[in-house]
């Protein structure tokens, strides 16, 4: 048997909030094929067998993590019990962290694209992330969603191609520089460790090998027509996910990609890149905050050797084994955190943790759920009027 659309259920408030009749704007470069989205192929399929194993493999690391691996090193009483320790000034500082988090996060969607407001961009942010954080392969059910927002506020999807792209290829670069950035950041400090040092090497191989595709898309045709046939083939399976009764086609979009992204780049490139570190560095700082609001000192955990593990760990988590990560981030951050450690100051660097990914992973969840409430039966208070989309040379 196959796996079809049907075999994935996500939340009600936020893949169900997608109109099945929603009308896409059509650029003149794109169609629209009915019936598509029954799904491709059969050969084309995942077989059943692989998604179960995929499921069943992502379930045991999550449950290895949750289940075996932190309450080996303390228990989860004794890291409630610190949790509950915090002063009222500590949680202030954690709750300013993490909304800075999210804003950043919202603004970076703006710098890409112009014509979408704040309070847009975070409704696209927190219901996307949301699928993201919930799903297995939640990550093109993601885009599903994003798209579904975006198209029903008039973003072409020629305008969707350029900020899908330019988003996704600045944020897998700002993963790939910075071990290399912590690691030298870290020496100032004390002597990091082989794996550190190798893993700041990869990602700084990787960046440059990444950097060269990016220049290669832009300057050759012939590598940009073999790139749009595999991202329609990623749309398509967007597409099946979020339930839509038609799959757009996108065949061509990269080749106006080259000249939109040299265009977009040239006008905003400083300010993408900017908010793309920026949010990067707000998501560091809701760790350090956390770190510090478990009493953990500068002697006991350093910032430097807290921005080591976080960069480490995005690196790591740039192909996503689990959804947002879960297992494999809290895992690695006090693997390297508490490596060494005595068993109070692991205690601290657990539930350091653990609330990081409660103000990370699982708050946008809740409330990715409300943006698409509001996006599908309130949509005044998220677009109040029409927005001409200024050209992607002009900022």
């Amino acid at each position: 048997m196959t796996a079809g659309p049907r075999e994935i259920v996500p939340p009600r408030a936020l893949v169900a909030a997608i109109p099945a009749d929603l009308q896409v704007p059509e650029p003149p470069e794109l169609t629209c094929v009915p019936g598509s989205a029954a799904g491709p192929e059969p050969a084309a399929r995942p077989r059943r067998g692989r998604k179960i194993l995929r499921i069943a493999v992502t379930v045991a690391l999550i449950g290895a993590t949750f289940g075996f691996a932190l309450p080996h090193l303390a228990s989860y009483r004794s890291v409630w019990a610190t949790i509950q320790a915090m002063t009222w000034e500590q949680a202030l500082l954690l709750a300013a962290a993490a909304a800075a988090s999210l804003v950043t996060g919202w603004i970076a969607i703006c710098a890409v694209l112009p014509a979408v407001r704040l309070r847009e961009a975070a409704v696209v942010n927190l219901g996307s992330s949301a699928v993201a954080n919930t799903l297995p392969a939640g990550g093109a059910l993601a885009m599903g969603v994003s798209w579904a927002m975006l198209s029903s506020w008039g973003v072409s999807a020629a305008d969707y191609a350029l900020y899908t792209l330019v988003s996704g290829i600045w944020n897998v670069f700002a993963r790939l520089s910075f071990p290399a950035a912590a690691v030298l950041i870290l020496a100032t400090d004390s002597r990091p460790s082989a794996g550190l040092v190798a893993s700041a090497g990869a990602g700084l191989v990787l960046l440059v090998a990444a950097a060269a595709g990016f220049a290669l898309l832009l300057r050759s045709e012939s590598v940009a027509r073999r790139a749009d046939r595999g991202l329609q083939r990623v749309v398509s399976r967007c597409w099946r996910l979020a339930r839509r009764r038609t799959a757009i086609q996108v065949s061509g979009s990269l080749l106006s990609f080259r000249e939109r992204a040299a265009d977009l780049l040239r006008a905003r490139g400083w300010r993408i890149t900017a908010a793309t570190a920026a949010s990067a560095l707000a998501l560091w700082l809701v760790l350090l905050a956390c770190l510090r609001g478990t009493g953990l000192s500068q002697a006991q955990v350093s910032w430097q050797a807290s921005l080591a593990a976080f960069a480490f760990v995005r690196l790591l988590t740039v192909l996503p084994v689990t959804p947002g990560g879960l297992g494999v981030t809290e895992l690695g951050l006090v693997g390297i955190l508490a490596d060494h450690a005595s068993h109070a100051v692991t205690v601290q660097v657990i539930a350091a943790v653990l609330l990081f990914r409660a103000l990370t992973y699982v708050l946008p969840i809740p409330l990715g759920a409300v943006a698409a409430l509001a996006w599908q039966h309130a949509p005044g208070l998220i677009h109040a009027r029409p927005r001409e989309a200024p050209p992607p040379g002009e900022s």
